[in-house]
């Protein structure tokens, strides 16, 4: 076959390869368009204990874009959580024209911040914001610590909270300083200065306290007002009233155990 007949027949198949192409696309696109893909219900499930799925949809639904084809679920479910509560949300087409949304919401366990932040921590041990007066339980503790450090701290309240419940006290507070250092309060408003170093160690050190702190306060008649571990095989404590210690490695006047 002449050289000038092969390319005339090769030029034929992609001339009619690019023409059906075309085609194909104008169609897709004509389906596209069709009002039978515009959105026209989000169905929404999970957890709902702080939010409405009809107030949900009636927000959310005015800042979608695309129809069933087009929306982007990425940017939907960006949206979804942007919502106060909700921590997660699952996005997903049901043809021809409606989502499906799953959501999770945090469950606070704890506050977060100085008095009046509008920050809680959820069980996960994120931090996230919320009208605080929607919260249903009304004992929570409060914790504190530098940016990202939520985790460890929930982690660290969730060690030592169950060592004072022989004392009849109540873990209210606990915050880690910038500089590394823990500090307890008391259900009573006692403080306790529990010092730096690892988990282990400010459990052992607590430990430590909760054993004896009990013996040398009712041998006072007195209540704890604060109490201080940072020593190296002891600790010191003021009483309502009265001043006394307890330490292995310093002598500075306060009385021994």
């Amino acid at each position: 076959m002449p050289l000038d007949v092969k390319l005339m027949n090769t030029f034929s198949v992609v001339l009619g390869l690019a023409f059906a192409a075309m085609v194909v696309a104008l169609g897709v696109a004509w389906v596209l368009r069709q009002s039978l893909f515009n959105l026209s219900a989000i169905r929404v499930q999970g957890d709902l204990a702080h939010n409405n799925a009809v107030t949900l949809r009636a927000n959310v639904a005015p800042r979608l874009a695309g129809n069933f084809f087009t929306v982007d679920l990425g940017a939907t479910r960006a949206v979804f959580e942007s919502v106060p509560w909700v921590r997660r949300a699952l996005v997903q087409r049901e043809f021809p024209n409606r989502l499906k949304v799953v959501l999770q919401e945090h469950k606070p366990v704890a506050f977060w911040g100085a008095e009046g932040d509008a920050r809680l921590v959820n069980n996960f041990g994120e931090v996230f914001e919320a009208n605080q007066g929607e919260v249903e339980a009304e004992d929570l503790p409060v914790l504190d610590g530098p940016q990202g450090q939520a985790p460890l701290v929930l982690q660290a309240f969730q060690t030592l909270s169950p060592l004072f419940d022989d004392t009849d006290s109540t873990l209210e507070q606990l915050q880690l300083s910038g500089q590394g250092g823990w500090r307890a309060q008391l259900d009573s408003g006692a403080v306790i200065e529990l010092g730096h170093g690892t988990l282990p160690e400010i459990e052992a050190r607590t430990r430590r306290f909760i054993a004896t702190v009990t013996q040398v306060s009712s041998r006072y008649g007195r209540d704890l007002e604060s109490a201080d571990l940072r020593y190296g095989n002891g600790y010191a404590i003021r009483l309502r009233g009265v001043t006394t210690g307890a330490s292995a490695d310093k002598d500075d006047g306060k009385k021994k155990r």
